[in-house]
């Protein structure tokens, strides 16, 4: 059997069962001046390991997310070891894409200094928000020549038509229409972060608070954000608003089995969209890809609701030919979890499509 293959069966094996011979290891990084934590994986015998360095995205749990430790203990069975560096303001439900570079070389520098580690072997993975950020971190210069390859999960390319999405639960590929309900958690994140920034709703600092509150209530219960539980929070914070600011929150957190307005829904899409390039360009990845000239494997799942599959699609195409990327794209995985598992034969089928995605994936380094 091929090594690729073998390290691929063993990935699959362990994701199955979470049961590996691994070492896990709590360090700190320096990024530039600040201290963050980081989690290193890795089997526990043997040595040097090729490392993965993984991002994780906007997420309450951060580096401890349950399907990410999941996914990165398969990998380090397969005889990786897997660096995973906390971003503590991606933790608090901040876009800073800016932070992106300087995590990723802590993370090299750190591993740089280990004896148990192969630095001229060394991949990133970035999962949702961290995909393309990883992706266009990639693209410089610096950080780059220490990494051999990139591979993104989940992520967005456009953040305009990704916004549209998380509002009407529509998405485009090649002429075909598609809509997928989506899930408000999407939409929250971005009115938290830019909502003050779009014409006339400077003053709705409590609008934007409140979207990041449920947010993290969601992310620390560890429910969906459609859990009707939240419900109540809904209300009680949308009573305290006056009602132009209420109408705005209610645009963004109707009640938990309706949606947004659609057409309103989409103009708010384009103005916060508008005005979080604005304020921060680097949300947006595209402009940065062209400089990538690593190999690159993008997995996206297709019943995906926070971020639709379509923009792993166009990722890929917006990416030079140097990077030789590939897309799979699955219905075995949603954005964060493991999806309803297709019917025996389908799943059959999908599970080897995967199975070559992943073999593919780990043998880049």
């Amino acid at each position: 059997m091929p090594a690729a293959t073998a390290r691929a069966i063993r990935y699959v094996r362990t994701w199955l069962s979470d049961q590996a011979r691994l070492v896990t290891e709590e360090l700190q990084l320096d990024r530039s001046g600040t201290a963050v934590p980081a989690t290193l994986i890795k089997p526990d015998t043997g040595g040097p390991w090729p490392t993965w360095i993984v991002l994780h995205g906007i997420t309450r749990p951060g580096r401890t997310h349950a399907q990410l430790v999941r996914f990165t203990r398969a990998v380090a069975s397969t005889g990786c070891a897997v660096l995973i560096p906390e971003v503590p303001e991606w933790r608090e439900l901040d876009l800073a894409p800016g932070l992106t570079g300087p995590t990723i070389r802590s993370a090299v520098d750190a591993l740089r200094m280990r004896e148990d580690i192969r630095d001229d072997r060394l991949g990133l993975f970035g999962f949702s928000f961290g995909a393309p950020q990883a992706l266009a971190a990639a693209g410089d210069p610096e950080v780059g020549r220490h990494l051999n390859a990139v591979v993104g999960f989940g992520g967005y390319c456009e953040l305009e038509r990704t916004n549209v999405f998380h509002f009407t639960g529509k998405h485009e590929w090649k002429g075909k229409t598609y809509f997928t309900r989506p899930d408000p958690y999407g939409r929250w994140i971005v009115g938290a972060n830019y909502l003050t920034a779009v014409s006339g709703c400077e003053d709705m600092d409590d609008v934007a608070r409140a979207l990041r509150q449920l947010a993290a209530k969601a992310g620390d219960l560890g429910v969906s954000s459609r859990d009707p539980q939240l419900d109540h929070d809904r209300e009680t914070l949308s009573r305290t608003m006056a009602p132009r600011h209420r109408e705005v929150f209610d645009l963004f957190v109707p009640p938990s089995a309706l949606d947004p307005d659609p057409v309103r829904g989409e103009e708010m899409a384009h103005a916060l969209s508008s005005a979080a390039r604005l304020a921060d360009p680097a949300v947006e990845p595209m402009p940065r890809l062209k400089k990538l000239r690593l190999p690159v494997r993008l997995l996206h799942g297709r019943h995906d609701r926070l971020i639709p599959f379509s923009e792993s699609l166009r990722l890929q195409e917006a990416l030079p030919p140097e990077s030789s990327s590939r897309t799979t794209i699955t219905p075995l995985f949603a954005h964060s979890s493991q999806d309803r598992f297709p019917g025996p034969w389908q799943g059959l089928k999908e599970s080897m499509v995967f199975l070559r995605a992943m073999r593919g994936v780990l043998r880049l380094v």
